[in-house]
């Protein structure tokens, strides 16, 4: 088979693999085509004002302090007097995005939102901004056009400042929450002027929105304990304050505004959100106006257990919690505009200040807007669906996916034991007129269902993949050993002793023609400290620190080129070029990573030289003497033996856990922080770049081992240990293909996929990387004519 063929349909066969996830697990649960339902009698309010501070804790804004004061004195007397409180309770994944959607939208993430990198949801929705009569926005220009996106006609204005301005080493991201305040009252005091405005501000269903990100922005760079955060929280207590005074003043105090108080998120006290500790999933609500009960005293205990109430001296006044989606409905109730039509929320009643008939009818018209999407589901599901398919996931197709999964794992399987054993094959006169028959019934089976066209990929791809496999004997052969037994194999035996007083010789050979590249990482070694103690001055990012970053990531694959294509020479120069980028994007312990895998590869490298010699009668081969550029001699080639699985076993296995987000503090992690050395300035394609470079990080080392491997084996280049590896990550893959989860933080969600794709990536991309690290590890470049050398 011409080799070129074989690794461009495998590539195919394995991107329609992966692709096939995000039709399985990430298909969006949004229906539309509901009739939009609105509470028939008047409404309480004629606006409402709605502010959001981005990322506040719940205990943040509800402890008193030591003192007994509150910093948010005028929002303790509204809960105090005037309004009623609780807790929201989000749900993981705890970000803004996916937290203002539960908000305006009462719905909770749509897990299809992976697809578009978790920035914008990926499909249109209803908010209670779509249904109102104008709604006017004021904050950060990664929220608000997302709604204004969504919103049917002109009505939805928004004012945002420049993306610039969201800095994490800002000297103070309070000013963020001070210009929404400053727009607003501009905006009010511009409207005494202009008539058409003023006429539009009169009108009933006015909704204005305040997002204040100067809260979240201080608790990513200072952490939610400092000073800046505690501040920021003062500052905002006041702009709520003066915004209430400005707006009652401008509607003549006429009691038909309603205000909601809340955040879309919490954060840790490290300075993260995104999972679903308590710190990030409390949030604080406080709602007074119109139409909004007044605070009610209680003397009885109330129905928490958590501890809370007594923490925040609250005690007295009645709490009243809610999930984070039922804030929508309760908003659309108080000025009498229709409940999105996407919205799972329930209507909490216990805020509400009015009649029973009112509250029985914000009731029936929650349940019955509910009950449509239902229907609406039920309607296209039996329009498209065979009755008993109708299963979660998707089971169909990864049915489908399984199946070629198996298939084509078994057909490399075949091709491994087709050319290097002596099995008798014998082709069987597989019937191909049968195999289009049931690729016919495939295709009449779909479009019966109206299916999608990626769907009839994902089921006819297993039909050409197993008529390769039936039509050739084969012979299974064991794949895998244990962990523990591999682990255990140095010792058992008795290599771990040989090579523990041999591998003392080599240690040295490296050591000359490397100061300069010492002195390079530990530069980058200090250049994050230097960075950190700049934030924390906030003096901001020091312009030397992000050239030196720039420049040494641009260089990290240069620079290994200039090195000598001996062994341990070139080793070193790719170990330390890629180790002084890694250490620019590290944080903490996970700076210990370099080392420690350094010291695995050493002991790899000497642990395979030690088994080849114990199997065979050849001389030893000083390791500093190994050329990467040097070619395999053809007379030394010889067939494959199960050492090779092990080696490709270990190849991979180590691949995987080194590239394991978050599954140890000493391995790469996605702490945003990790980029503060090369940009602060809120980017997420620049900051997701390098952290997928940090990632893979492990990957590019791994890879450089693999032409070792080789070279020790006496095997094939063209394509003999990359067969196996592509056997072993091809069942890996279909382990994790089930594990992909569409549930829980974008971390865990993240973390599935990112298994998934590890796997799926060695066996898309292993002949890419094979190539870009055969480069990497045997071609030099010379910056001046090579002079005459006696030695290498």
């Amino acid at each position: 088979m011409n080799i070129i063929i074989f690794f461009l349909v495998g590539l195919i066969v394995h991107v329609v693999f992966f692709l096939s996830i995000f039709d399985i697990y990430f298909t969006s649960p949004l229906v539309h085509g509901m009739t939009p339902w609105a509470t028939p009698l008047e409404p309480p309010a004629s606006r409402l004002v709605l502010v959001v501070a981005d990322g506040l804790r719940a205990d943040s804004l509800f402890t008193p302090l030591n003192n007994g004061s509150s910093r948010t004195s005028y929002l303790r007397r509204v809960i105090e007097e005037r309004g009623t409180w609780g807790v929201s309770h989000t749900r993981v994944p705890t970000e803004s995005r996916p937290g203002h959607v539960a908000l305006i939208a009462g719905f909770y993430e749509d897990v299809s939102a992976v697809a578009k990198g978790w920035k914008e949801n990926p499909v249109e929705f209803d908010s209670v901004f779509n249904e109102s009569r104008h709604t006017w926005c004021w904050g950060s220009p990664d929220i608000l056009p997302m709604f204004a996106k969504g919103a049917s006609g002109d009505h939805v204005y928004t004012y945002t400042y420049p993306a610039e301005e969201e800095d994490f080493a800002s000297t103070d991201a309070s000013k963020l929450d001070t210009w929404v305040f400053t727009q607003v009252k501009s905006f009010f005091q511009s409207a005494k002027s202009n008539s058409s405005l003023k006429a539009s501000l009169l009108e009933d269903k006015n909704i204005f929105f305040l997002h204040l990100l100067g809260i979240d922005t201080n608790g990513h760079a200072h952490r939610p304990m400092s000073q800046e955060y505690l501040d920021n929280i003062g500052l905002v207590d006041s702009g709520v304050a003066e915004t209430v005074a400005l707006i009652e003043d401008f509607f003549g105090y006429d009691g038909r505004t309603a205000y909601v108080f809340t955040s879309d998120h919490g954060m840790t006290n490290w300075g993260s959100h995104g999972a679903g500790h308590p710190s990030e999933t409390l949030t604080p609500l406080v709602v007074w106006g119109a139409g909004v009960n007044h605070a009610q005293r209680v003397t009885e205990p109330q129905p928490y257990t958590d501890g809370y109430l007594q923490d925040w001296k609250l005690e007295h006044i009645r709490r009243n919690d809610v999930s984070q989606a039922d804030i929508a409905p309760l908003m659309a109730s108080l000025i009498g505009v229709p409940i999105p039509v996407n919205s799972v929320g329930l209507l909490p009643l216990s805020y509400l200040n009015n009649t029973d008939r009112f509250k029985a009818e914000s009731m029936y018209t929650n349940a019955f807007q509910v009950l449509e999407q239902f229907k609406v589901k039920m309607t296209q599901k039996k329009e498209s669906t065979l009755s008993f398919l109708f299963t979660p996931f998707q089971f169909f197709l990864g049915c489908s996916v399984v199946l070629g999964f198996v298939g084509w794992t078994s057909y490399v399987v075949l091709v491994i034991l087709k050319t290097h054993t002596s099995l008798n094959r014998h082709p069987r006169d597989l019937n191909v007129p049968l195999c289009m028959c049931v690729a016919v019934v495939i295709t009449v089976f779909l479009l019966i269902q109206r299916s999608p066209i990626t769907y009839y990929i994902y089921c006819l791809l297993p039909v050409p993949v197993w008529y390769s496999v039936l039509k050739d004997f084969f012979h299974r052969a064991v794949l895998t050993v244990g962990l523990a037994v591999l682990s255990l194999w140095p010792f058992l035996s008795g290599l771990y002793g040989k090579t523990k007083v041999t591998a003392s010789s080599d240690r040295g050979s490296c050591c000359h023609n490397t100061p300069g590249k010492m002195l390079h990482v530990a530069v980058c070694a200090y250049v994050p400290s230097l960075t950190h103690s700049s934030l924390q001055q906030k003096q901001g990012l020091p312009l030397l620190n992000q050239i030196i970053s720039w420049t040494t990531l641009a260089s990290s694959m240069l620079v290994p080129l200039l090195s000598s294509t001996r062994l341990f020479h070139r080793l070193l120069s790719i170990f330390l070029s890629l180790t002084a980028t890694y250490l620019l994007l590290s944080t903490g312990s996970e700076a210990l990573f370099p080392p420690v895998l350094s010291w695995l590869m050493f002991v790899w490298i000497n642990i395979e030289q030690e088994a080849v010699l114990f199997q065979t009668a050849s001389g030893r081969q000083e390791l500093s003497a190994i050329d990467f550029s040097a070619n395999i001699d053809i007379t030394k080639m010889r067939q494959m033996k199960l050492d090779d699985i092990r080696r490709s076993y270990f190849f991979v296995l180590c691949l995987l856990v080194s590239t394991s987000p978050a599954s140890s503090p000493f391995l790469p992690s996605f702490d945003p922080a990790s980029v503060y050395c090369f940009l602060t300035v809120f980017n997420p394609f620049i900051m997701g770049g390098l952290m997928m470079w940090k990632v893979n990080f492990p990957s590019t080392i791994f890879f450089s081992l693999f032409p070792i491997t080789e070279l020790f084996a006496c095997v094939s280049r063209k394509g003999n240990l990359f067969l196996i590896v592509l056997v072993i990550s091809d069942l890996m893959a279909l382990h994790f293909f089930f594990l992909v989860q569409d549930h829980g933080s974008w971390l865990d969600i993240g973390t599935s996929i990112s298994h998934y794709v590890i796997v799926m990536s060695m066996t898309i991309f292993l002949m890419l990387l094979s190539v870009v690290t055969h480069i990497l590890t045997s071609r030099r470049l010379y910056l001046w004519k090579k002079p005459k050398m006696h030695f290498p």
